[in-house]
């Protein structure tokens, strides 16, 4: 997700002074030479040992146009208020401000999920929390506020020798079972999901599992940027447009 980011970022001709690292982890994103950054993590112990602010996404603790550049690499999507979030990230922003952000999104997991419900077929439980597909995203950062909107997915392949590399992956992600209201996984359910990963594994032994990787980037409003066309100024019809050329 950070390399997703940094390509994205490398792509802008603008310099950026103040960047909010949003969900800091490990504090591996880069601060370009000259730039401050903050940085921020729900987690405590992220935060602490990122020399950084313990804050949810949606009750960001910064005043209003705080940063020109906001990036939040894998947290997005575990938030409660997530429109609230993204109105909160426009708002620290200074105008023609960017938000650059990426998340684990719907689509991902379909091996899991097939092993799950051959596992708990009678009786299927709610094992992951709700995700986001690109065309949502698109629309909250519309929603929120955000010029020149664009949500794109990119998607990433891994190969698991067996379901346990899998839940750590996932643990280690913070993408394991969120919900407030869990059911616990019997050790027969858990033997049978077990069975039904490995069972779905190529020649080579490993199950592949997909993850689609969404990525937000989003501008806040200033009177510099470019403006859609106004309705009913085209000069040229569609139908003359697409005429062939003799």
């Amino acid at each position: 997700m950070l390399d997703g980011i940094a390509e994205r970022l490398e792509a802008v001709t603008r310099s950026f002074a103040d960047i909010l690292d949003l969900g800091c982890f490990d504090a591996a994103f880069p601060a370009p030479i000259g730039a401050r950054i903050a940085r921020c993590d729900p987690g405590y112990a992220f935060a602490a040992n990122a020399n950084g602010v313990q804050a949810d996404e949606d009750r960001l603790p910064f005043a209003d146009a705080s940063f020109d550049l906001v990036v939040s690499a894998g947290v997005l999507d575990q938030v409660d208020d997530l429109p609230g979030a993204l109105s909160l990230i426009r708002r620290v922003l200074r105008p023609d401000g960017l938000f650059l952000g990426a998340f684990v999104g719907a689509g991902s997991l379909p091996a899991l999920r097939a092993a799950l419900r051959v596992a708990e077929a009678d009786r299927p439980a709610a094992r992951l929390h709700p995700q986001i597909d690109v065309r949502s995203a698109g629309d909250l950062l519309m929603r929120a506020g955000f010029a020149l909107p664009v949500a794109d997915v990119e998607t990433l392949d891994v190969g698991y020798r067996d379901l346990g590399r899998l839940l750590g992956d996932l643990r280690g992600m913070a993408a394991s079972n969120m919900l407030k209201q869990r059911q616990p996984m019997s050790r027969e359910i858990f033997g049978r999901t077990l069975a039904a990963f490995g069972d779905a594994a190529d020649d080579r032994g490993r199950t592949h599992e997909t993850f689609q990787i969404v990525f937000l980037t989003g501008w806040s409003p200033d009177p510099s940027q470019p403006k859609p066309a106004r309705r009913g100024s085209a000069t040229t019809s569609m139908t003359d447009a697409l005429k062939p050329r003799g």
